[in-house]
């Protein structure tokens, strides 16, 4: 036979009181109460990013970890940097040279045009120099001696030469005609006055040696005088033709 539960047990006002703690205790799922959890929610939110944004700005609230982090990713930062400003350097002086080398290209280029006007003959030229007159007042000097002086000054390295107002170039002949000679089919007559540019003194000793051009003028009937100067003009120009049967020899690509 079972012995009854004799524990006593609290008053029913007191049951009741425990019971209203209770609830009053737990959250009601009311519209105010929401929306304090919305605001709680936010407010957390701003603080984290209060707390982040205080992170940047002040280095001393940073741990030692933290810094050292920092300042590897700044390392990194400024080799990445530098490597773009390495190639921008490297870019500039590509650039740079490429327009040096383009410019003493055309440098060079104009350079070779300018010579080959001038032994072309269709190109002004100026420089030390001579000047050649013969005076032949009997008709007695005949073309081969012009072509002699011609090629005198040649060898002593004339660069351009003109008697009277023809221009001599490679191709330049001489021929006698009645009144005078005929230099490449344009008729000068005396006196004859070649203009020539090179060495003042390797060009007058050329004309003055013994048995030379000066003295074979004299001896058939003609006077010759050399005249050195600093500053000698030759401007007659010719008008280049193209050739009828010489054609250039066509370059070989390795």
């Amino acid at each position: 036979m079972s012995t009854p539960d004799r524990s006593p047990r609290p008053p029913r006002d007191a049951r009741h009181a425990w019971a209203r703690l209770l609830r009053a205790g737990t959250p009601s799922r009311s519209r105010s109460n929401i929306l304090v959890m919305v605001l709680a929610i936010a407010l957390g939110f701003a603080i984290i990013a209060q707390v982040r944004q205080t992170s940047v700005q002040g280095l001393e609230t940073l741990r030692e970890d933290e810094l050292v982090r920092l300042f590897a990713d700044v390392d990194q930062d400024g080799d990445r940097l530098a490597s773009e400003i390495r190639d921008l350097q490297t870019s500039l002086q590509l650039l740079e040279s490429r327009s040096t080398g383009e410019e003493e290209a055309q440098r060079a280029a104009k350079e070779r045009v300018d010579a080959l006007g001038i032994l072309a003959g269709t190109a002004p030229a100026v420089g030390s120099g001579i000047t050649l007159r013969i005076d032949d007042p009997q008709h007695t000097v005949p073309a081969t001696i012009l072509l002699d002086a011609v090629q005198e000054l040649r060898d002593a390295g004339a660069e351009a030469i003109q008697v009277n107002d023809v221009r001599v170039v490679a191709n330049t002949w001489f021929a006698d005609t009645r009144d005078g000679i005929s230099v490449s089919g344009v008729e000068v007559r005396p006196p004859y006055v070649l203009r020539v540019i090179g060495d003042s003194n390797t060009l007058a000793g050329a004309m003055q040696i013994p048995g030379g051009v000066t003295a074979t003028v004299r001896r058939v009937g003609g006077e010759a005088s050399v005249d050195i100067r600093t500053r000698v003009v030759v401007d007659a120009l010719l008008s280049v033709s193209p050739p009828r049967y010489a054609r250039p020899v066509p370059t070989t690509t390795p």
